[in-house]
């Protein structure tokens, strides 16, 4: 109960978004009255609620010592909220977040000179168009992102067959199928023809595929070039969803270095998360998640997290 305990106060509130209302959480420091600055939360893919199953809870706590708030929502279709998230496309998700931006600046307790946002995996193709779109951000945090749809597929699909070391023939097999998807893509085939075409194992619903016909053309170079606020670009070394070299390699080419601040963490996951207890997923991450949530972190990254959000000017 004590390693639960955070320095917030959560809110669950309904706010209006640009296809339908928003269930969300706001989290809170714990003391005063503000106006505090606030992190705005995109989550990456899946089904996900407003705190990630509690995931972003000591994240929270450390944008909450540096005097921010931070605002995330249940997607649309997840814990009862309305609509559902595979109808969206990545251009649908930054018009939902822009949404919740315009309702965070009319709140007397949020200062609308203080917003930022952060956003993990897919939301790397998000909150860079958000950020394009809204120059008065205070920053903008990414965390595992990617550069382009097709290529972190491919990358994730090697690097996780080939950490549990998988044949040879076994990863022929897999790039054969997943050329074979791509090219029902490419070919913009009805749910129908892919399943006629497929014989997957564990084929998508047909959400899913229309989901992915909708975001597979997705590439975050289109809006880079375009951002002027602040950037801070976390990356694990040990990411087995994304290519943290091609992302940093990127990110640095098109954004200079005032605007841009990279901080990659050894022996970390996708999700920053100590690669021994994330990419295996034993049973020694559900023990520390309940008994030492924060510890579940890469050693540092709360407090950079907390440093980098405090030492931002105001804009």
């Amino acid at each position: 109960m004590v390693a639960n305990d955070f320095a917030i106060r959560k809110e669950r509130l309904t706010i209006p978004g640009s296809a339908q209302p928003l269930q969300a959480t706001l989290a809170l420091p714990k003391e005063g009255k503000g106006p505090f600055g606030l992190v705005v939360f995109v989550h990456g893919d899946g089904a996900a609620n407003a705190t990630r199953d509690g995931f972003y809870e000591p994240i929270w706590e450390s944008f909450a010592n540096a005097g921010y708030a931070s605002l995330s929502w249940d997607k649309p279709g997840t814990s009862g909220a309305q609509g559902n998230w595979l109808d969206q496309s990545m251009h649908d998700r930054a018009a939902e977040a822009e949404a919740a931006i315009d309702w965070a600046r009319q709140r007397a307790d949020i200062d609308p000179r203080r917003i930022g946002m952060w956003g993990i995996s897919q939301a790397g193709w998000v909150v860079p168009e958000v950020a394009a779109h809204r120059p008065e951000l205070q920053f903008v945090i990414l965390v595992g992102a990617a550069v382009n749809w097709l290529r972190q597929g491919e990358y994730n699909l090697l690097a996780e067959l080939r950490h549990r070391d998988a044949s040879e023939s076994e990863i022929t097999a897999a790039l054969n199928r997943r050329n074979a998807r791509l090219q029902s893509l490419r070919d913009n085939a009805s749910y129908e023809q892919y399943l006629a075409a497929h014989d997957d194992s564990d084929p998508m619903s047909a959400d899913r595929w229309n989901f992915v016909l909708k975001n597979y053309r997705s590439d975050v170079t289109e809006f880079l070039p375009q951002i002027t606020v602040p950037v801070l670009l976390v990356l694990g070394d040990d990411d087995l969803n994304v290519d943290v070299d091609e992302t940093e390699q990127v990110y640095r080419r098109v954004l200079p270095p005032p605007r841009l601040t990279v901080r990659r963490y050894p022996n970390a996951s996708h999700n920053i998360v100590r690669a021994g207890l994330d990419n295996d997923q034993s049973w020694r991450s559900v023990v520390v998640a309940v008994f030492a949530p924060r510890s579940l972190y890469a050693p540092g990254y709360l407090d950079d997290l907390r440093t980098y959000v405090a030492q931002q000017p105001v804009r």
